[in-house]
């Protein structure tokens, strides 16, 4: 499958990447959002749209420290609205969530951490910004152990070829994040 577009959002313990102006009590006034560094921007393509509540489209930026919107996205919110404008209606799509930080980005062993993967999204739901579709791996909220940095969470959407059907094996069942021998992505091997 054809990677179309991607998205990237990064979400962990660095403080440095988003500021708020404080007010008089301490508490933020507005949240400055900021895109990422050059170096993970390069993974951003396509106008993929992730939308969390209250945050908008947070694709390919840092989600910030402020209004406690980084505990929210790992705690409180389920899944990310997820919008692609230019998907075909006529076609069906495939949506995975990694975390190709896990359990750290100093010590990935587990990269590409499945999150999430819907197959089966029609061109139009995807187009409305409601991805429903035969859900594979239910979503797992964004939760990066302590202290172990910031994570990108990576949303890559791929054209589902016609008349085939997608599946996980037992294995990839078994192990949304460990890494098969041989494989460089443990993604599904149909990706």
């Amino acid at each position: 499958m054809k990677l179309l577009c991607a998205a990237l959002l990064a979400a962990g313990l660095l403080g440095t990447a988003v500021r708020a102006k404080e007010r008089d009590d301490g508490r933020p006034r507005t949240c400055f959002f900021e895109l990422l560094s050059s170096r993970d921007n390069k993974f951003c393509r396509g106008d993929l749209e992730v939308v969390y509540p209250e945050l908008g489209d947070v694709g390919c930026t840092y989600i910030p420290e402020c209004n406690q919107y980084r505990q929210r996205v790992s705690r409180e919110w389920s899944s990310p609205r997820v919008r692609y404008a230019r998907a075909d209606k006529s076609k069906k799509y495939v949506l995975v969530m990694v975390d190709p930080d896990a359990p750290s980005r100093a010590d990935p062993r587990n990269r590409f951490w499945r999150h999430w993967l819907v197959a089966d999204i029609r061109g139009t739901d995807l187009r409305a910004g409601t991805p429903k579709g035969r859900v594979l791996t239910e979503y797992v909220r964004p939760a990066p152990p302590p202290r172990s940095g910031y994570h990108r969470y990576q949303l890559r959407l791929y054209e589902q070829p016609a008349h085939e059907a997608v599946a996980l094996s037992a294995e990839e069942q078994r192990t949304p994040g460990k890494e098969p021998p041989g494989h460089r992505v443990p993604l599904p091997a149909w990706l």
